[in-house]
């Protein structure tokens, strides 16, 4: 199942990026399988052997009036090939091909108080001449860490918070004992 949703994404993510409108699938095949994930009879309907192809393609026009013909054709695509249920899947692949195009690199910094919001720009800023990438940065609290902070960059994490130091020390402590 995953190597189909790679195989359709890739098809639409190629489409898209030809016709200059990655943004925009993104945004529409996003709120296309949000209403499928919400939308319980929506899903029934799309996913259901029980309808035929016609009556799910008549469904879909009715569903996406200002949708762009790109995601239209894809979705019929996947319906005509019975594949509606990689909709979700099709959607993450599609969402990790524009993340390496945008370079988009995901930062999570979290913090025993709430950052001042120019502490958090210049932190993106840092990385960003660091790594070359677009930062894409998130923040939160977590008391529990006592201070200092915590960054998620990408893969790797560097823990610079008060509890860490302190769970170290310990550590250390234990060993010389």
């Amino acid at each position: 199942m995953e190597e189909i949703a790679q195989v359709y994404s890739r098809s639409l993510f190629e489409v898209a990026k030809e016709h200059d409108k990655l943004d925009l699938i993104k945004e529409q095949l996003a709120a296309f399988a949000d209403a499928l994930e919400q939308n319980r009879e929506l899903a029934i309907f799309f996913f259901s052997p029980y309808f035929s192809t016609e009556e799910k393609k008549r469904g879909l026009e009715r569903a996406l009036v200002d949708a762009d013909p790109t995601l239209v054709n894809f979705l019929e695509l996947l319906i005509e090939n019975h594949r509606m249920p990689v909709i979700f899947r099709a959607r993450r692949q599609y969402e990790s091909l524009w993340d390496e195009e945008n370079r988009l690199l995901p930062v999570e910094v979290t913090s025993a108080v709430a950052l001042d919001p120019a502490v958090a720009d210049e932190l993106g800023a840092r990385i960003r001449e660091q790594t070359g990438q677009n930062v894409e940065l998130t923040s939160h609290v977590d008391p529990g860490i006592l201070g200092g902070i915590m960054l998620r960059v990408g893969n790797s994490i560097l823990d610079a918070s008060i509890k860490n130091r302190l769970q170290q020390l310990r550590r250390e402590v234990a060993k010389t004992t």
